[in-house]
């Protein structure tokens, strides 16, 4: 299980792991916090008051201090999992599902003929037209794309590069997506 953690204004910054969070807690960086608690961690017994330390953790937090560099200017890393995952496991030439074992990443314009691997150049195709396309453009190949590649957002990438979301992450990364993000579809 992985905590989303935010910056003070609540942008995505990273997902943690339940120890990193318990961390910030205890270093008193969590400026805030949504969702449901996760987890609780229980230390030592205060030797004055007899209490335990307790620190519970939300599934999403927000951190003191603001990020070093502008989000919305990164380009999400390219992932096979997550240009799948972008995609719906949907083969852009012939609109088949498929399981991600049988998808492969294929470049519209062909590295061969100076394409580049970035996230406007690919998109999911089967193996099956993957290889008969070839080399080629889809216009050389007479294959049509069923849908055209997009960059992901910010919000977007953050749910891309984690399978295990809980319910209210999730709901607070799709209240962020853009409306015409084929996540929502």
């Amino acid at each position: 299980m992985k905590v989303l953690k935010l910056s003070a204004q609540g942008l995505p910054q990273s997902w943690i792991t339940l120890q990193d969070a318990a961390t910030l807690y205890a270093a008193g960086d969590v400026r805030w916090e949504l969702g449901a608690q996760v987890a609780l961690f229980r230390g030592g017994y205060n030797a004055r008051t007899g209490l335990q330390s307790c620190i519970g953790i939300s599934s999403i937090i927000g951190t003191r201090g603001a990020p070093g560099i502008n989000p919305f200017d990164l380009t999400p890393s390219l992932t096979n999992s997550k240009l799948f995952a972008r995609d719906r496991n949907l083969c852009g030439y012939c609109g088949g599902y498929f399981h991600e074992q049988d998808l492969t990443r294929e470049h519209i314009t062909p590295v061969a003929g100076g394409g580049l691997n970035q996230w406007m150049n690919v998109v999911t195709a089967c193996r099956a037209c993957n290889h008969r396309k070839g080399p080629r453009t889809p216009e050389q190949a007479h294959m049509p794309l069923l849908y055209a590649p997009y960059v992901p957002s910010l919000w977007e990438d953050f749910i891309l590069r984690n399978r295990r979301i809980l319910a209210d992450q999730m709901e607070f990364l799709l209240a962020h997506v853009p409306r015409s993000s084929r996540l929502l579809s």
